[in-house]
C-alpha cells in the first residue's frame, strides 16, 4: 500500500449536495485542477471514494 494519496480535483462543486462539498472542504480541495496530499488511511479513502466523481487519486510514495 502507497503511503499517501495525491488527490486532484477535476470537476466543479457547483450543484452537487452540502455533504460532497464539505467533504471537498474536508479534503482541502476549492479549486478546480488542485492538488493535495494525504496519508493513505482509511478515512482518506473514504472521503475521496465519496466524491470520485469529482477528484481522481493517484497512489505515491
Amino acid at each position: 500500500m502507497a503511503k499517501n494519496l495525491k488527490i486532484t480535483q477535476v470537476k466543479s462543486v457547483i450543484g452537487t449536495p452540502k455533504d460532497q462539498r464539505a467533504t471537498m472542504e474536508a479534503l482541502g480541495l476549492k479549486k478546480i485542477r488542485q492538488s493535495v496530499v494525504r496519508p493513505d488511511n482509511p478515512a482518506v479513502r473514504g472521503q475521496a471514494q465519496k466524491v470520485r466523481h469529482l477528484v481522481t487519486v493517484e497512489e505515491i510514495d
